[in-house]
């Protein structure tokens, strides 16, 4: 366990009857970071949380909370607080109720706690509705209960369990701003569960990407989204074209694959690691990095394939314009308006799509 982790998963497995939910698990939450794990349903992600929490013991493993196993300690005494995607709020409370409650269990004396719930009111930017029933409240302002509620208790680390996923779509970004500003300015470890790619994205410090109970990649947004370590990361953040099929020659800093789409090639600062030839692997391009042209320039260092255009999509300041290879695998090109302006947008129309071995990354098939 490193110094500054809060957080510990030693070999953690969750088995129910003989589902495997979680495979092994080995990470550390640092004390202070914002970390996401997200995953499409039934992955393991919200059974991680809830064994972080509590509410399920690990079938094998060990989890430790600054240091200290807590394998077998009860919900009420792991100082884990979890903000729900139900929100879990008490209807016969009014908010300000809602927020002294957990002070209330502690024995927090009356007038500190009205005290501590008022300055977390205040901080959340409620404290106007602090006598309102929670039925008088909107979407957005039951958010800000339920967080006031959970940190007014000062933990070490806040759980999240999707708790934006009942909130339109213009309430979520701005309730995205207040949670990663509440981190920073607390210093509160948050671990948040979500299914949303933006969400955890745009909050978190590190990613967790799960399937199928197993931890597929942990890094930084910016890692896993220039450099997924599996095909499967690459297909479920779907921001890469994806390009499949055997390693013909690994040499020189440069790897070459053959594809049914032709032979394309990338840098690789050390391919000889993990290129062998003749195995499968993958070549993934961003959508953003990939060009289109009528004519892709000549030079060295360049993969040109050809394409033809087969629908367009405008949203906001960019556009997502979709092409077909000539071996049938659809891709996609991601620019702004400008980049796309003097180009014969047309379905039907046959271009060649083209990136720098620079911008493609390999993914070895396991």
């Amino acid at each position: 366990m490193t110094n500054d982790a809060l957080v510990t998963f030693e070999g953690v497995v969750k088995r129910f009857g003989s589902f495997v939910a979680v495979q092994r698990m080995d990470f550390e939450i640092a004390k202070g970071e914002f970390l996401a794990i997200m995953g499409s349903s039934g992955c393991g992600k919200t059974t991680t949380l809830r064994m972080l929490a509590g509410l399920e013991a690990p079938s094998e493993g060990v989890i430790r909370l600054a240091g200290k196993p807590i394998n077998d300690l009860p919900t009420w005494s792991r100082d884990t607080p979890m903000v729900w995607q139900s929100l879990a709020l008490f209807p016969f409370l009014n908010v300000i109720e809602n927020v002294e409650f957990a002070l209330k269990m502690r024995g927090v004396g009356k007038a500190e706690r009205r005290r501590r719930a008022e300055q977390w009111l205040e901080r959340m930017q409620i404290t106007e509705f602090a006598g309102r029933n929670i039925s008088q409240l909107s979407g957005g302002q039951r958010q800000r209960v339920a967080l006031a509620r959970s940190l007014v208790v000062e933990p070490e680390i806040l759980l999240l369990d999707e708790p934006l996923s009942a909130l339109d779509a213009a309430l979520k970004v701005r309730m995205q701003s207040v949670l990663k500003n509440l981190q920073r300015e607390t210093g509160i470890t948050f671990v948040y569960v979500t299914h949303s790619q933006s969400e955890a994205f745009s909050m978190a410090d590190r990613v967790v990407i799960m399937s199928r109970g197993k931890i597929e990649q942990i890094g930084t947004p910016q890692e896993i989204y220039r450099t997924p370590r599996t095909r499967f990361v690459a297909d479920f953040l779907g921001s890469s074209n994806i390009f499949t099929g055997k390693v013909a020659a690994a040499e020189g800093g440069i790897v070459t694959l053959n594809t049914p789409a032709g032979a394309l090639s990338l840098a690789s600062p050390d391919p000889s690691a993990h290129a062998v030839v003749g195995q499968t692997a993958s070549l993934t391009v961003l959508d953003t990095k990939t060009n289109l042209a009528l004519r892709s320039p000549s030079g060295r260092d360049l993969n040109a394939i050809p394409v033809r255009m087969i629908g367009e999509e405008f949203i906001g300041a960019t556009a997502t314009v979709y092409l077909e290879t000539r071996d049938g695998q659809e891709i996609r090109i991601q620019k702004s308006h400008e980049e796309l302006a003097n180009l014969p947008l047309q379905i039907g129309q046959e271009f060649e799509a083209y990136w720098s071995y620079d911008d493609g990354h390999l993914v070895m098939e396991h």
